[in-house]
């Protein structure tokens, strides 16, 4: 099964594992966030859905996307273009793939995150 983990890292989080990866250490597949706030602004809960949609399933058109999570091209269009920017979907076959099986998400929140931010609860 191809899984990809999200996590917030630094940049040299992510050089030490790139580092490890040139010495021959496996480190799996990863897209890194700088950010909680990064992460939540790049993935909304309208483009958690396009991935869900797209988890394992190949190559697909964007207007198939939007069919599969049942909203407007345009709309699709938008959200799509944000993750290829951010390296999370790539282009493949004339449409955009999410090429992993499953989705890992890895992060700690803490005091340093949360810094002058009020978290709510859900109760």
């Amino acid at each position: 099964m191809n899984i990809v983990t999200l996590s917030i890292a630094s940049r040299d989080d992510v050089n030490r594992r790139a580092l490890a990866a040139f010495e021959g250490q496996g480190q799996g597949s990863h897209i890194s966030f700088a950010s909680v706030d990064l992460l939540w602004r790049i993935l909304t809960a309208k483009r958690w859905d396009i991935l869900q949609v797209m988890t394992g399933q190949g190559a697909l058109s964007i207007r198939e996307v939007a069919r599969r999570v049942g909203r407007d091209v345009k709309a699709v269009h938008s959200d799509v273009h944000a993750l290829l920017d951010a390296g999370v979907l790539d282009r493949h076959d004339g449409g955009v793939v999410f090429p992993f099986d499953a989705v890992h998400v890895d992060f700690t929140l803490d005091a340093s995150a949360a810094s002058g931010r009020s978290l709510g609860r859900v109760v």
